[in-house]
């Protein structure tokens, strides 16, 4: 584009200064040149103003919007836990719980039900009574109780979720 098409364009959008428009007023009134292109730029302003501008398609906005709503929907994360672990960690629990209650019930004296555990003459237990104190089973007996209330609490989770789907 030329300077008279560019000054004539912002003449005819209003969005040249006061003293330019008045410039171009002169101009107008008195050069033929810019008259003629001013009369052509008019008209083509003119279909221009006429014209609708062209949207996208429905499916178009539509695909886009959903693009938009799956790129940011939450999605649970889940992290996947390999089963051996699970089961290692609560045959370690069975199996401590198993021997102590072995223990228990082999060192409570009760006088109408004798109950006695006979090892093979080979293989001799280590004397655990100095490692099963008070504390640390009040220790382990407090780790069982949180563990089951914190399982607890998922299970309680985990049915309240599928309740709301």
């Amino acid at each position: 584009m030329n300077n008279v098409e560019e000054r004539l364009w912002n003449y005819i959008d209003g969005t040249c200064s006061k003293d330019e428009q008045k410039a171009i007023d002169i101009l107008l009134a008195q050069d033929e040149v810019y008259q003629r292109k001013y009369q052509e730029l008019l008209s083509l302003d003119l279909e221009f103003s006429k014209m609708e501008p062209e949207e996208p398609s429905m499916a178009f906005t539509y695909n886009v919007m959903e693009g938009i709503r799956a790129e940011y929907a939450q999605k649970p994360l889940k992290a996947v836990v390999d089963k051996r672990i699970i089961r290692g960690i609560a045959a370690f629990f069975i199996l401590t719980i198993v021997i102590l209650v072995v223990l228990v019930l082999s060192n409570l004296h009760l006088s109408p039900v004798k109950i006695s555990v006979h090892l093979p003459d080979g293989l001799k237990l280590p004397d655990v009574k100095n490692y099963f104190n008070g504390p640390v089973i009040k220790g382990f007996l407090f780790f069982d109780v949180v563990l089951g209330l914190f399982l607890f609490d998922a299970y309680l989770r985990k049915r309240s979720v599928s309740k709301q789907l």
